[in-house]
C-alpha cells in the first residue's frame, strides 16, 4: 500500500497567498533584542514562525519545554526524534524568568514529547505554570500539551494549575492520522480534550493542518468531532513540509477555502476560528481568552 511519504514526489511550489513578510515594529525589536542577548528559547524563533512580528508586537510569545528532542517520529514534524536529555528542574524558573524579562502578556507553553518519562514531564508542565504565576503575576498563559499516553493522573496534574487555556492538537484526520502522527491516536486525542473539559477547564483548544491528502468531507467530520468535546477554540493551517525527510505537501489550500471551513466552524458553534495558510497553533492566541 503506498503511503503519503514519498521522497520520489518532487515538492510543490509555495502559492503567492504564502509569502511571508518580514517582522517589523518596535515591540518586535525590542523583544528580539533581549532574546538575541540573554539567549532565550522561544519556538518563535528556533521555528521561524512567519507569525512572529504579529504576537511579539501584541505581546504573546511561545516557549517550548522538556528539551528540544522528542521521543516520537512524526512525519510532519522538525523537532530532533531520539534520546531526549536529562529533565531539567529548574527549567520552570528559567522559562518564568524569561517570560518576565520579555515583558510577555500571554505566553503559550508547549513541550516535546516525554514518553520516557512515567509522568510524562507533567510534573514540570505543572511547576512551569506555577512558577509564571509566581514570578510574572500578570502573564495569562496557553498551554499546549501532548497527550500523555492518555494517562488520567498526569493530564490531572495540569487540571489542577488550571491555565487560562490548554490545548491539544489533533493535527489532521481520522484517515490520515497513523501515518501523519504515529504513536499517536485519533480517539486518545478527542478523549484528552473530552476529559479536560468535563474536568472543569473553561477553554480547550486544538488545531488541524491541511494539505496531507484529505478531503473537505473528513476536514469537517473532524470539526463536528471537536464540537463533540465541546471544544472552544479551533485553528487551522496549511502544513508545510520541514524537510525532504518529511511528508510530502499533497496541496496548497487556497485562502477562499480556509475562509470557508472558518465560516463552517462558526456555525458549529466554536467561540473562535482561525482558518488562514499560515496560521499557527499559538497565531492570535491572546485574543482566545475573550
Amino acid at each position: 500500500m503506498d503511503t503519503i511519504l514519498d521522497s520520489n514526489i518532487e515538492p510543490k511550489a509555495k502559492p503567492k497567498w504564502l509569502r511571508v513578510k518580514l517582522p517589523t515594529g518596535k515591540k518586535y525589536t525590542e523583544l528580539r533584542g533581549l532574546v538575541d542577548k540573554y539567549k532565550l528559547n522561544t519556538i518563535c524563533t528556533s521555528g521561524s514562525c512567519p507569525n512572529m512580528g504579529e504576537c511579539w508586537g501584541e505581546g504573546t510569545a511561545t516557549f517550548m519545554i522538556l528539551g528540544n528532542i522528542c521521543t516520537r517520529s512524526c512525519g510532519f514534524c522538525g523537532v530532533k526524534t531520539g534520546r531526549p536529555e536529562t529533565v531539567d528542574w529548574d527549567e520552570p524558573e528559567k522559562v518564568a524568568r524569561s517570560i518576565k524579562l520579555m515583558s510577555i502578556k500571554h505566553a503559550v507553553i508547549t513541550s516535546v514529547d516525554r514518553d520516557d518519562l512515567k509522568d510524562g514531564g507533567s510534573i514540570i508542565w505543572a511547576e512551569t505554570v506555577q512558577a509564571v504565576r509566581r514570578i510574572s503575576p500578570g502573564t495569562t498563559m496557553e498551554t499546549l500539551i501532548p497527550d500523555f499516553q492518555g494517562i488520567e493522573r498526569n493530564i490531572d496534574r495540569i487540571i489542577e494549575v488550571n491555565p487560562e487555556i490548554v490545548s491539544h492538537n489533533m493535527e489532521t484526520v481520522r484517515r490520515l492520522t497513523r501515518e501523519v502522527r504515529i504513536q499517536a491516536k485519533y480517539d486518545r486525542s478527542l478523549e484528552v480534550l473530552r476529559y479536560l473539559k468535563e474536568k472543569g477547564i473553561n477553554r480547550t483548544k486544538s488545531g488541524i493542518m491541511l494539505g496531507l491528502g484529505e478531503t473537505e468531507e473528513e476536514v469537517i467530520q473532524t470539526m463536528h468531532d471537536l464540537k463533540a468535546v465541546n471544544l472552544d477554540v479551533l485553528t487551522i493551517g496549511q502544513y508545510l513540509q520541514p524537510s525532504k525527510k518529511h511528508l510530502p505537501v499533497k496541496e496548497f489550500i487556497t485562502p477562499e477555502q480556509f475562509e470557508k471551513y472558518e465560516k463552517i466552524g462558526l456555525e458549529l458553534g466554536f467561540r473562535h476560528v482561525e482558518s488562514g495558510a499560515l496560521v499557527r497553533s499559538s497565531y492570535r492566541a491572546q485574543k482566545h481568552l475573550l
